[in-house]
């Protein structure tokens, strides 16, 4: 029996727009220090419910509850880092350096334009090393690579010192070896840092071995508590709708 409080407590949720069903009757529990990834098809809803649990979108019906408050109520959201879709897809000529970038996680830990206080400053250079990005603090952030600049909309979520990360389709404009140092630097956040990790995709490729919970949406939730015995390639087929090859990442093999 759990007696510690979820992060995020969500019951009999549905969200429609203009009738048309986005997600229908999921309810699952988050608890601290998990590592969870939700997987499903494009437009099946999982950017939505993401939106739902950060109180961006409102439910057409049920309840979500943040630390056992309900979402209505909740005021501490420096507690939830959070990497939106294309966060990474920043334009050449974006006139802010890494530091800049990482700075603005500060921001809702204090008011606008209020100079950044010690305690400020060593959250922003601790995010920056955790996330390899320190050496790039005074370069042009539009300049980096796709994979160095995930690192850095990556440590801007991190300054705020969350107890949990959500990120959505953080791997978008970046390459296949730096997804790979992606997905082992997410472990390690998790596993040395503590911090629980949910992540969304659409790429049924990159399901890491040491996630612990799949959750799949296509307007509904199937919630896989071992994915490696319980998603098969024809939960896959269902999910998408065509022939699936599950792909297991080893990240032991050489």
């Amino acid at each position: 029996m759990k007696f510690k409080v979820p992060i995020f407590d969500v019951k009999n949720l549905h969200f429609s727009v203009r009738g048309q069903k986005i997600l229908e009757n999921i309810s699952f529990e988050i608890f601290n220090g998990e590592y969870i990834a939700i997987i499903g098809p494009n437009g099946g809803g999982k950017t939505t419910l993401i939106r739902t649990l950060l109180g961006l979108e409102k439910p057409s019906k049920g309840e979500i509850k943040i630390y056992g408050k309900s979402i209505s109520s909740f005021k501490d959201w420096s507690k939830i880092g959070y990497v939106p879709q294309r966060a990474a897809l920043i334009d050449e000529s974006f006139p802010a350096t890494v530091y800049d970038i990482v700075s603005m996680g500060r921001v809702s830990k204090r008011r606008m334009f209020t100079p950044l206080t010690k305690t400020d400053k060593e959250a922003i250079f601790d995010a920056m090393q955790t996330m390899g990005v320190f050496d790039l603090k005074d370069k042009m952030v539009g300049k980096l690579s796709g994979g160095q600049r995930q690192r850095v909309m990556i440590a801007r979520a991190l300054a705020s010192k969350p107890d949990i990360l959500i990120l959505d389709e953080p791997n978008t404009g970046v390459d296949m070896h730096s997804q790979q140092k992606f997905y082992a630097l997410l472990s390690k956040l998790n596993k040395e840092e503590n911090i629980t990790i949910l992540f969304i995709t659409h790429d049924i490729g990159v399901i890491a071995d040491d996630i612990a919970r799949l959750f799949t949406i296509n307007q509904k939730a199937t919630i896989c508590n071992n994915p490696k015995e319980t998603l098969s390639c024809e939960d896959m087929s269902q999910l998408y709708g065509i022939e699936a090859h599950l792909i297991h990442n080893h990240k032991h093999e050489h």
